[in-house]
């Protein structure tokens, strides 16, 4: 039974832990690309990973839903440092995406992972919804 999961931050292609390359050198089921997509929540910047935290005051954040088999959660579960009923950064919840493009509109119910409150003051703020555009400006910002 396959699981659709959002990711927002390191786990999107061609970041540090792309989720198709960590699955492949795993030798998992690859992760099938479904489309961009969005869910309620602000950004949260961690130094070299963002965090995300559920808000419901309109603002989204933009990301990719995949289909995946359950390894491949449990490797994410892995990557995340995420471990049910212990302390973490990370939670693994439910949400409602929703998916963009010309033929991609409507919600899909997503596991995703949005930081624990408790962390939220290690982190700053991110004015921006896509953590790709924000660490490429923090990147061209730091080389001048």
């Amino acid at each position: 039974m396959s699981i659709y999961v959002f990711v927002y931050g390191t786990l999107r292609a061609g970041e540090i832990n792309d989720l198709a390359r960590a699955a492949a050198a795993r030798g998992l089921p690859p992760a099938r690309h479904v489309g961009p997509a969005t869910v309620p929540g602000m950004l949260v910047d961690f130094g070299d990973w963002p965090g995300l935290i559920p808000v419901d005051d309109g603002r989204r954040v933009r990301g990719d839903v995949f289909q995946v088999e359950p390894a491949l959660v449990a490797l994410m579960d892995e990557i995340e440092e995420y471990e049910p009923g212990k302390p973490c950064c990370f939670v693994r919840r439910t949400v409602c995406a929703r998916l963009e493009g010309p033929c991609r509109t409507g919600l899909l119910p997503c596991e995703y992972y949005p930081i624990d409150p408790a962390w939220r003051a290690l982190a700053v703020d991110i004015l921006g919804d896509d953590w790709i555009a924000h660490r490429l400006s923090k990147t061209s910002s730091e080389a001048r």
